[in-house]
């Protein structure tokens, strides 16, 4: 896979990797009753440990849900059925760290520390949403201003698109926090996922799974989240996640 990345532009790997985990290999089969079959994509142990908790416990509520590997830098797109539907690298918020700061979501980006600028863990809703100029989006925690976007690309020295095709996560931080995903995959795969309902599961760095998402104790499936309900868009002028700044996030 590695080495396929390195071959094809970013787009066209990006599309390739949508359709290997879109496949009948992507499917799960009756036979396996409490595992997710990710075909030839290959998760990390992490995310198949989650991924196995949240199709046993029923923990996404019949809804599609999205796992997003911090330290991998990838999201995997799973159906309500426990089908994959595509995977693909992320950049993330550049500081390593599970939380978020109280109110982070209220500052100007020009008052956000570097040592502040972290993708929180934990289980979200997924909530449309758009931004100050008009462009979809999609809220992960709308308090903190962490949402998931196509990929910005206007500070050229950031070099984003480089950063989502090399084969290593070691260089895709570089956001305030948000999630940057490749265009066509968000728009293809995940977006409309997340207008029909969804939940993210944005796996920790730092903190345990158990501390997170209360697995593997917790055999029941967990009571809704806090965040608001799916299903409604919500109009945000979060400076941190809409990029009505001045940077890119």
């Amino acid at each position: 896979m590695y080495l396929l990345e390195r071959l094809v532009s970013p787009a066209r790997w990006v599309v390739l990797l949508w359709l290997v985990g879109a496949g009948p290999l992507g499917a799960r089969s009756a036979a396996q009753g409490v595992t997710v079959d990710f075909g030839t994509s290959r998760p990390s142990p992490e995310v198949r440990e989650v991924a196995d908790w949240v199709w046993r416990t029923g923990d996404a509520d019949g809804r599609a849900w999205f796992i997003v590997d911090k330290k991998q830098a990838r999201i995997f797109v799973l159906d309500a059925s426990g089908r994959l539907l595509g995977a693909a690298p992320v950049l993330l918020g550049s500081a390593r760290g599970d939380h978020t700061v109280p109110g982070i979501g209220d500052r100007p980006l020009s008052q956000i520390r570097p040592q502040e600028r972290t993708t929180p863990a934990g289980r979200f809703i997924a909530e449309p949403g758009i931004n100050a100029q008009g462009e979809d989006i999609v809220w992960v925690d709308y308090d903190a201003a962490v949402s998931m976007h196509r990929v910005r690309t206007r500070v050229k020295a950031e070099r984003r698109l480089q950063r989502l095709a090399s084969p290593t996560p070691q260089d895709n931080r570089i956001s305030y926090g948000c999630i940057n995903l490749p265009r066509h995959f968000y728009e293809a795969v995940l977006a409309p996922r997340a207008r029909a309902g969804a939940v993210v599961y944005v796996l920790p760095e730092i903190r345990t799974h158990q501390d997170v998402f209360g697995m593997p104790e917790a055999t029941a499936p967990l009571g809704p989240a806090s965040a608001r309900d799916a299903g409604s868009v919500r109009h945000g002028l979060r400076a941190v996640t809409d990029g009505s700044e001045f940077a890119d996030h």
